[in-house]
This record gives structure tokens, C-alpha cells and sequence, in this order.
């Protein structure tokens, strides 16, 4: 009988995927270099609707930045999700992870302790020039 690698499926928060240009680092590179499995990250809608939304009102450059993001998003699978009214795209975020069984590469340092406290693993920048994970995937 084959046996399947178990994948890890990781939730790319939109500040995320900004890290090649601020940082200088491939996300997906440092996420298979320290993930002990084989990894997939996804982006969920309500990620790109904010990312869209940035576009459409910044400045020149945040839209130049929110453009390479979007481009970047692109290469990844998009979980499509519903959003209540009332409801912020870190507790989307946070919602689907737990009901999911997602990890979250986030740089938000609110969203990573929320994340946490509920024991969902967190990957994330470190002096600015690699990843690493809180918690066990």
C-alpha cells in the first residue's frame, strides 16, 4: 500500500506576500526550507478583495507593492470563504484556520498571538531575513 505525504496546508495573510519586496527573501523557499513537510499555501478571497481594495486607493507606490502582491497571489490556489459583515479579515483568517486545520504565515504581530492562543502554528519573518515557525505542524 503507498503511503501519502501529509501535506501542510498554510494560509498566506496579504502581508505576507509583500516580504520579497521589503525583505529580499522567497517566502515559498524559507516555508519548504523549515516546514517539515511538504507545503501548500493558499490565499483565501477575502485576502485578495483587500489587497484589490489597497490598490485601488493608495498612493503610487503602496499601488506598485499591492500590485506585486497580486501577482504573487496569483501562483497560489485561492479558498474561496464567505465573510459576515462585522467581521475582520484576521477573524476570517483565524476562523478558517482552526475549522480548517491550517497553519498562517502572517507578519501581524496581533493576528500571530491570536493564532497562538488558540494553537494554530504561525510562520513568520525573523530579523528580517528568514522564517520561522511558532508551534507544531
Amino acid at each position: 500500500m503507498e503511503r501519502r505525504e501529509r501535506v501542510v496546508k498554510v494560509i498566506l495573510d496579504s502581508n505576507f506576500l509583500f516580504l520579497p519586496l521589503k525583505f529580499r527573501i522567497d517566502p515559498l523557499e524559507e516555508l519548504s526550507r523549515i516546514a517539515p513537510r511538504r507545503v501548500e499555501p493558499v490565499i483565501l478571497s477575502v485576502s485578495l478583495e483587500e489587497l484589490r481594495s489597497k490598490a485601488e486607493k493608495g498612493s503610487p507606490k503602496t499601488k506598485r507593492e499591492v500590485n506585486f502582491a497580486l501577482g504573487l497571489a496569483e501562483k497560489f490556489k485561492v479558498v474561496e470563504v464567505s465573510r459576515e459583515t462585522d467581521e475582520s479579515v484576521d477573524e476570517v483568517i483565524l476562523r478558517v484556520a482552526r475549522e480548517g486545520g491550517y497553519a498562517v504565515a502572517t507578519n501581524d504581530r496581533k493576528l500571530k498571538k491570536r493564532l497562538r492562543d488558540i494553537n494554530i502554528p504561525v510562520f513568520y519573518l525573523r530579523g528580517k531575513s528568514q522564517l520561522e515557525l511558532d508551534g507544531v505542524i
